[in-house]
């Protein structure tokens, strides 16, 4: 499996994003993942990958938050929670997209 973090220069959710990320890989036990963080620095990288915003999580190239256009923006991005907005994905949703790609 391969994992992807897109992030911008001084994300302030990235930490967050990893964090989640490594403690969602290590409760499910997953062994054969790679992980990879690209920093995005440009409109052209940005248009290259599947940037949706920082920081944006690809698990063998598809978004595990589903249904956000990529853009060229060096932005960050927004994750919504039912009523609550977040910086990051959430837990839940990380471990459901890797629970999908390990199916």
């Amino acid at each position: 499996m391969q994992i992807e973090v897109l992030h911008i220069d001084e994300c302030p959710n990235l930490e967050d994003a990893r964090k989640a990320l490594a403690e969602v890989i290590d409760e499910l036990a997953v062994s054969d993942v790679t992980v990879t963080f690209t920093l995005i620095s440009s409109s052209e990288e940005a248009a290259k990958h599947r940037f949706a915003g920082s920081p944006t999580v690809l698990i063998d190239g598809l978004d595990v938050v589903p249904g956000v256009e990529p853009t060229t923006n060096l932005a960050c991005r927004i994750y919504r929670d039912g009523q609550k907005i977040a910086g990051s994905p959430t837990k839940e949703s990380l471990q459901e997209a890797i629970l999908k790609s390990l199916r």
